[in-house]
Formats: structure tokens, sequence, C-alpha cells
């Protein structure tokens, strides 16, 4: 565990640090005397897991609060004479979970700490950190949306995962839409505007849960709410999904805009989607050019041929020697029970479990999940049937 340790005296610094390390061994501390403004440089890009200010005032919650909106992940404790009603609001306001009253001795140093090491333990022990999967489009109207949520919704039913799907096409996302006749609690915006309080608790009562183990965070549902979602709210919301779920599913908007470009940066691997048609092989090709000229290694993109059928004018090997990269998987074309499954909001592996599209995404998921789905179906059959068929 990282902690930084911001003090007006040097020999208080040297007390928390011993307090610290007593109740940590393994912890690294670092820090020193600081003023008020000071604090943005004691917090570098990657930052610490726990900030402690001692002593901390009112003047003190402005660049915290300004911290707490740019890095939510920080843990933040404060170490305050002004311990009012007042203050602690405006604390709790600022992003602050801890306030300790001044003097605040070795035995409630680390208690607190002991807290906020036993929370991330069990977060650690539970799992490490999932992967992000990003979705795009090609060409408009390439089915990514459908793919994204319906893999997400396979990657839960079928292997046992937890999955968080987000929706980031924050103009006209409609990914819930996919998988529920829900409505959801709230959505991206709402969110980025509380992002000051944003933790697991607050992103999970923020998503709309489809089925155990399964969450979906909506765009917002006024376009005009776009714009309150930046680039910094993006980076926190998907760091602190990963660390709670396997799999997060991101489908991003075709724009590679600042908030496109975050997400692709953060996830594990890049599924562009395509369709076997002119247009789409020369969009196909200029995505391509896109993500080598951002320096994105081939093997993170994985490409997929949506409404894939043989016997057309242009073949899955055209698309490879346009993109200059293999296709990942193809998807077959059944428009009837796609579009069935849209319209009345339920997943198509749900629904229609026995259609073309359907095995198609549960091989899919086997291959993105092929552990999980050994410790989810313990008879094994399925693993067997749709285990590890690339194409």
């Amino acid at each position: 565990m990282q902690i930084k340790v911001l003090c007006r005296e040097a020999a208080r610094f040297n007390e928390i640090r011993r307090a610290a390390i007593d109740k940590d061994p393994e912890a690294e501390v670092s820090g020193g005397v600081w003023r008020v403004e000071d604090l943005p440089t004691f917090i570098d890009g990657v930052g610490p897991d726990v900030l402690i200010v001692d002593p901390a005032t009112s003047d003190s919650l402005h660049p915290i609060e300004t911290l707490t909106q740019r890095r939510p992940d920080i843990e933040i404790l404060l170490v305050s004479q002004d311990t009012s009603a007042q203050f602690l609001m405006q604390a709790m306001r600022a992003g602050v979970r801890e306030v300790l009253p001044a003097p605040a001795d070795d035995a409630a140093l680390k208690n607190v700490l002991g807290r906020i090491l036993l929370k991330r333990n069990q977060l650690a022990g539970r799992r490490g950190d999932g992967k992000v999967l990003a979705f795009i489009s090609c060409k408009g109207g390439a089915g990514a949306t459908f793919l994204a949520s319906n893999l997400a919704y396979a990657l839960t039913s079928e292997r046992g995962s937890r999955v968080a799907l987000i929706d980031l096409n924050l103009q006209f996302g409609d990914a819930v839409m996919f998988v529920s006749d829900q409505r959801p609690p709230s959505n991206l915006a709402e969110v980025a505007r509380e992002i000051h309080r944003l933790d697991a608790s607050l992103l999970s009562a923020a998503m709309l849960e489809v089925r155990p183990n399964f969450h979906v965070l909506a765009s917002p549902e006024d376009p005009a709410h776009a714009p309150d979602v930046r680039r910094e709210h993006v980076e926190a919301i998907l760091r602190l999904a990963r660390r709670n779920y396997d799999f997060v599913v991101v489908d991003v908007a075709r724009s590679l805009d600042v908030l496109t470009l975050q997400a692709l940066d953060m996830a594990d691997l890049i599924f562009p989607v395509v369709q076997l048609t002119l247009p789409f092989v020369r969009d196909s090709k200029r995505l391509a050019d896109a993500f080598r000229s951002l320096d994105y290694p081939a093997e993170r993109i994985r490409m997929i041929v949506n409404r894939f059928s043989k016997g057309g004018e242009i073949t899955v090997a055209d698309v490879e020697r346009a993109a200059g990269q293999r296709v990942y998987w193809s998807v077959p074309n059944s428009y009837m029970a796609a579009a069935s499954s849209v319209n009345l909001g339920v997943p198509i592996v749900q629904g229609q479990p026995s259609d073309a599209i359907s095995r198609e995404l549960r091989a899919m998921a086997a291959d993105l999940a092929p552990e999980m789905g050994q410790a989810a179906h313990s008879t094994g059959w399925l693993s067997k049937v749709f285990g590890n068929r690339k194409h």
C-alpha cells in the first residue's frame, strides 16, 4: 500500500510514518512538510493509495476536492481540530471518507489504516484487475452495440464472470435496451457530476442490475448532458470498474474523440466491428491505420465480422488485406433473431439460445474466459462443446 503523508511538522510526519509501517510493514510511506497550495505537486501521475493530511483545516478542502475529482480512487484521511458538523459535511462533499480529531494517536491511526487495508485486501483477494473490452463500429450500423451488450451477457450467464457494461456512446447510446426493458436508476453523466464521491457503492447504485453479476451503466438520457462527462471521469470510472468486475465491456462512440481514446487507451482488447461491404472495408482500413498511428499493439486488436454469410462478393480475406489485421471472429447473419432480441430487450443468448448468433457468442465468451467457465460449469460440457473456437 502506498501512503502519502502531508504534515506541517517533520516530527509529526515521522510519528505517522511509524504508525503506518507498524500496521502494514510493506507500506511505502512518503511525503513531508507542506502548505495547502503545494498539494497538487505532492501527487504524481500514479498517486498513492492513501493520502493523510495532518492537520487539515477548511482551507485544505478546496485543493483536496480538486484532487478527488481527478483521482477519486485515493483514500483520504484528515486529522483536524475542527470536528464540527459543518466541517465534516464539507469534508464529505470534498470526497473525504475518514476524519480523525487532532491530535490523533497511534491507536486511532492504526485503526483507520487497518480498515482501509482490510477493504483493499478483501478486494484484491476476491479478484485481480479485470479486463476492459472496448467495442467500436468501423462504420455506423455495424452492430457493435448489439455484440458488446450480448457478449457481456454471455460472459456472465455462460462463464460465471462478474461483468459491467458501460455505454460510452453519450449522444445516442442505447446499450441498456439490448439487454433489459427496465429503466436504469442513473447514468454516466449523473455519476460524472458526483465524481468526487465515486466509490464502489456509488457506482453500483448507479447501475442497472440485469441479473446477478451483470450490471449496466447507461449513457445519458438527454444528449445535452454529454458534455458533463470528461476524460478524467472516464478514466476514474473504468479504473474503479475493473477493480470490481472480471470484465468491463465498453461500447464506445465511433468518433475518435478524447473520451473514446481514453477508453481505448485503457482497454486490454479492442474489438472493431465490420460487415462485408465496400464502405465497411474502406472504413476498417482507416480505423486500423488510426490504431497503428496511436501505437496500439496488433495483439490488442480483435476485429469481428458481423452479419457474416458465405458466398458474398467481399470476403473475410478482403477485409484482412485492407485492414492489415486478421479477423478474430465471424458472427453469422441471423437478422430476424437479432431484431426480435432487440425489440424485446432480451439478450439473444437468453431468448434464443439455439440461434447461430447465440452459439457464436457463447464460443467467443468461452475463448475470452476459459478458466471462469470451468468454475461456472462444474460438469464442463458447455466448455467442451463451445470452447476454443477461434476463427
